[in-house]
């Protein structure tokens, strides 16, 4: 999402870099070039103009222009205020002392209040909660069957009930929570496309009646100032207590994640990230600015693997490259832990944008390439995956035939296979650093060089 912006400022950075030393004249030409940077990223005026006159302040500070390298510290400055104007720290999610806790779901329609209900009874249910979700929305036809279906898929409850009073709904519901042992009870509300005095008294109504711990309001991040005007209209009416950003993972400038919680004053709690109901993580304001930057979120990354690989085995898989023991059945377990991390593009736009690491961000992936990998493995007997020296050419014609695939598409995956256990012998030997050029791309399926 911040594609353009994090090119435009590390364009203007690494200008300033080229400078023999600080000046206020060609920090003003700076400052100009980010205003410009962030004005099109569709970041709020009034955000871009505090946000200028802090960095400003700072950085024509005499500590700063007498520094031994003037440039770093700017930046350090202009990564410090992004971090200010996204929220210092990671606002979690808050609990009442006395279950269940309610949490209210508002937004406009369309922004995705549904999917986010469900994507978060998965994520405080994985936490240890016990969720229960209700959808509040008697006017969206078939709106409250959508949160149905998600409670089937995912495995936990909905309230369903008879009632066709909005009110009467949120009431039995709370009531269902309470007597069922659910901690948690999330409210599906009614949206509009537009704001209007109906939905917001019905809102007001609701939040009168569940006293709710928390008041979050789902806003669409492709939908840009709109998603701010909305976030600030509804924090007036209802008092919001936080957002929830979905389709971070879309291509928008990225203006209302930078402006939402400066207008607001109100906390970016969690951001969606993809179509699936595990692609919803928290908001950390540090994290969000490294990327940004082109300084990276290696610690997203660290988190991610962490959910996703079984530690007993990546201590296996650890022991058998060391010595030397990768087989295919291995290589193919390591692809399926691959794509539980999620679409590699967004794991790819985490990698620090530095040094042999910054062509990462041009690299195309194709998923569907891991899939023909997988097949093609599967397709082998449990023999030939543990020893490939005995795969011949009627074996490969028989493995070609079960997965679908070609011989020559068998051909390159035991090539890449035979080219990596090499690799993985040089990092077990201690000579990475002299190996590493005689190895050639891909480094694992799917993954195409930078253009």
């Amino acid at each position: 999402m911040f594609e353009n912006l994090s090119e435009k400022l590390q364009r203007i950075f690494k200008n300033l870099k080229g400078e023999g030393k600080l000046t206020e004249a060609n920090m003003e030409a700076a400052l100009r070039e980010i205003r410009i940077a962030l004005l099109e990223a569709d970041v709020h005026f009034r955000v871009v103009r505090q946000f200028l006159e802090d960095v400003r302040r700072k950085a024509l500070g005499q500590e700063v222009l007498t520094s031994f390298s003037p440039a770093q510290q700017v930046i350090k400055i202009v990564r410090d205020e992004l971090v200010k104007m996204l929220g210092s720290h990671q606002s979690r999610l808050r609990f009442s002392n006395e279950p269940p806790t309610t949490m209210l779901l508002v937004g406009l329609q369309g922004s995705g209040k549904t999917t986010t209900t469900g994507k978060l009874a998965r994520m405080l249910s994985r936490e240890g909660h016990s969720p229960l979700m209700v959808s509040v929305d008697v006017y969206r036809p078939a709106a409250r069957e959508q949160l149905a279906v998600i409670g089937r898929q995912l495995g936990i409850p909905v309230y369903e009930g008879a009632a066709s009073d909005p009110l009467e709904l949120a009431r039995a519901a709370r009531r269902e929570a309470a007597l069922s042992g659910r901690d948690v009870l999330l409210v599906d509300t009614a949206g509009r496309l537009h704001i209007d005095d109906q939905l917001m008294n019905e809102l007001e109504q609701l939040k009168k009646l569940l006293a709710p711990t928390e008041v979050l309001f789902v806003a669409d991040a492709m939908t840009g100032q709109d998603a701010v005007r909305s976030a600030e209209e509804f924090h007036k009416r209802l008092g919001i207590t936080g957002v929830i950003l979905t389709k971070m993972d879309g291509d928008a400038r990225g203006g209302a994640a930078l402006s939402i919680r400066s207008v607001t004053g109100q906390p970016i709690k969690l951001v969606g990230t993809g179509e699936r109901f595990d692609a919803l993580e928290a908001f950390h304001p540090d994290r969000i600015a490294s990327r940004i930057l082109g300084m990276g979120d290696v610690l997203s990354i660290i988190e991610k693997v962490e959910q996703a690989m079984d530690q007993r085995k990546a201590e296996e898989m650890q022991r058998k490259l060391l010595e030397n023991e990768f087989t295919l059945e291995d290589f193919r377990d390591q692809l399926r832990q691959l794509r539980k991390l999620g679409p590699l593009e967004s794991l790819l736009s985490m990698v620090p944008q530095v040094g042999p690491l910054k062509g990462l961000k041009n690299v195309e992936i194709d998923e569907k390439e891991i899939t023909r990998v997988v097949a093609i493995i599967d397709s082998m007997t449990p023999q030939e995956r543990a020893n490939h020296m005995i795969i011949n050419g009627s074996r490969r014609r028989r493995i070609a035939r079960g997965s679908g695939t070609t011989v020559q598409e068998v051909n390159r995956l035991l090539k890449e296979y035979a080219q990596m256990r090499k690799m993985m012998k040089s990092f077990s030997g201690g000579l990475l650093g002299k190996r590493m050029g005689k190895f050639k791309w891909p480094p694992f399926p799917g993954l195409q060089p930078p253009a």
